[in-house]
């Protein structure tokens, strides 16, 4: 459907968790996000004493593939999670990470699919699926 190893993505995220830093719910959760020139970049949750200060995985991730120039060709992104580093039920993107992942989506004119991954389960869906009628670039034309 994509064109992406959803295994290797899978991995990717899941060694961006082992990664995570969340000293104070002790939930790590780990992102991978597969673009169209092959490339993969990760990221993990960093929680912060003020909690609202908490960057989610997906963020950390979008703000690296941002930050290495990315623009678009977002296909895929894997996300897992799970208490003191375990796998266990599936994980969704939260509200504010669907929104930065449409962004960079939009960017490209892409609809990613997500894998959602839970302890022996994958959950796939389209950005779109989770965040219908999004706002983004296009909305401010």
């Amino acid at each position: 459907m994509t064109g992406v190893d959803q295994q290797a993505l899978i991995a990717a995220a899941r060694a961006a968790a082992t990664r995570a830093y969340a000293p104070y719910s002790n939930f790590h959760v780990g992102a991978a996000l597969a673009f169209a020139d092959g490339s993969i970049v990760t990221g993990a949750n960093v929680e912060n004493a003020s909690y609202g200060l908490t960057l989610c995985a997906e963020t950390s991730a979008v703000a690296q593939a941002m930050n290495t120039g990315a623009r678009g060709g977002l296909l895929a992104v894997a996300v897992i999670g799970g208490m003191n580093g375990a796998a266990g039920p599936v994980v969704t993107p939260c509200g504010r990470c669907r929104q930065v992942l449409n962004e960079l989506a939009q960017l490209g004119g892409t609809d990613p699919v997500i894998w959602c991954v839970g302890e022996g389960e994958v959950l796939e869906l389209k950005l779109s699926e989770l965040l219908p009628h999004a706002f983004g670039p296009a909305s401010l034309i």
